[in-house]
């Protein structure tokens, strides 16, 4: 069945960069926000944009985020004439096959499933990024440009553009340049890394560099340069809502952070905009007559005795009597035990922080601020009791007492 445009989500990526909170899951399955995971985000931008059709490649760890995922019923993609498709490597006849090589390499092992629609656009999206977006309007403007490739771009503080993929345009938002990482960026437009393509040509350039045994397979390094390099019609699409990468520790909690501010632009509550998730069956939350709650979310099956303060507490949380959680995530199934305090701490799922134990401290405890940040304590880890984690530590195995380093 002919469909006008596909989605394709990338979301094999390990996330070795969030370490300890990846070592089992894909980074686009991790928790995230009190009841969502990581791709919720594009899959619900996907459907609140009236695209029905989403091909979703894994790679690493891809059990839970397929389990996950399931037929798309969350998300209303559980239909006939499109739905969500898990889209793994796969060795064909007289093939050896391979793993993803590439973004690009990713795209071009799938041809094959974008042809059953016969789209006349793809859209390209990443699986690890918080934000919300209407696809449909990027749509547009890529139509209305006459582009080839529209490119998402968002406008970054000029000290703050070495970091990221530079889109350098002319007056009408046409690009002309495409930079990686500048040293001495000309220009603050950062690439997004969601892009609009002709299928069509799309397919030429990816099939070109797949002959390329030089070719890197990715879409910054190689399609969109070659792109630029044949003077296809690029362009730019300026993006001024929330969006941030929570490919870092330290980003992964300020964005939790963030959906406790309303105002912050990922409100969870827009009911014009909402977020999808798969959300089990638990109990409602409970408060005991001595907790004290504040500034926190909290979801089904919570049990909260103890102190609560400015943090975000997935399903089926435990927080005894005595114990206190500031500016802290604790993942599903975490517990926190009797006079125990987490700060500045994220605490994966099912990790029990003992008796007395201590994890993570204030930035103001530490007088060398680059020995501090966010402490990590990893799946199913038992921080034993009266055990002191330090901040910044990563966690990965369980702590008898003492002090973890």
């Amino acid at each position: 069945m002919k469909k006008e445009c596909v989605a394709m989500l990338l979301a094999g990526g390990q996330g070795s960069r969030l370490k300890a909170l990846t070592s089992k899951v894909a980074k686009p399955a991790v928790p995230f926000g009190g009841k969502y995971r990581i791709i919720d985000f594009p899959l619900s931008n996907c459907v609140n944009s009236g695209i029905d059709t989403v091909g979703v490649l894994t790679q690493y760890q891809p059990l839970e985020l397929n389990s996950y995922i399931g037929n798309g019923q969350p998300w209303d993609l559980d239909r006939s004439d499109g739905s969500v498709h898990i889209l793994p490597p796969y060795v064909k006849e007289g093939d050896k096959g391979t793993w993803y090589k590439g973004t690009a390499n990713a795209i071009y092992q799938n041809i094959g499933f974008i042809s059953l629609y016969d789209p006349d656009y793809v859209l390209i999206l990443s699986g690890d990024h918080i934000y919300k977006m209407d696809y449909e309007r990027m749509l547009e403007h890529h139509k209305a440009m006459n582009a080839a490739c529209t490119i998402s771009v968002m406008e970054v503080p000029m000290e703050e553009a070495p970091r990221f993929g530079i889109m350098n345009v002319d007056e009408n938002d046409m690009i002309y340049e495409f930079e990686e990482k500048p040293k001495k960026p000309k220009s603050n437009l950062a690439s997004m890394g969601i892009y609009i393509f002709n299928w069509k040509q799309l397919r030429e350039y990816l099939i070109a560099d797949e002959a390329d045994e030089k070719s890197s397979n990715d879409f910054g390094k190689n399609i969109i340069p070659a792109m630029l390099d044949n003077r296809e019609r690029m362009a730019a699409y300026r993006f001024s809502g929330y969006w941030k990468d929570v490919g870092t520790i330290d980003s992964l909690w300020d964005a939790n952070m963030d959906m406790l501010s309303v105002h912050s632009g990922i409100d969870p509550y827009d009911t014009e905009w909402p977020i999808y998730a798969r959300t089990p069956t638990r109990p409602p939350h409970f408060t005991g007559p001595d907790a004290v709650v504040n500034h926190a979310l909290m979801t089904g099956g919570c049990v909260v005795d103890g102190e609560v303060e400015n943090s975000v507490l997935f399903h089926s949380v435990t927080v005894e009597r005595g114990a206190k959680v500031r500016y802290s995530i604790l993942m599903p199934g975490a517990t926190v035990k009797e006079g125990a305090d987490v700060e500045y701490a994220i605490v994966a799922e099912n990790a029990v922080i003992g008796v007395g134990a201590q994890v993570g401290t204030p930035p103001e405890a530490d007088g060398t601020p680059d020995d501090w940040g966010i402490a990590v304590v990893a799946e199913g880890i038992k921080v034993g009791d009266n055990a002191v984690v330090p901040a910044k530590a990563m966690v990965t195995r369980n702590v008898k007492g003492g002090a973890a380093k």
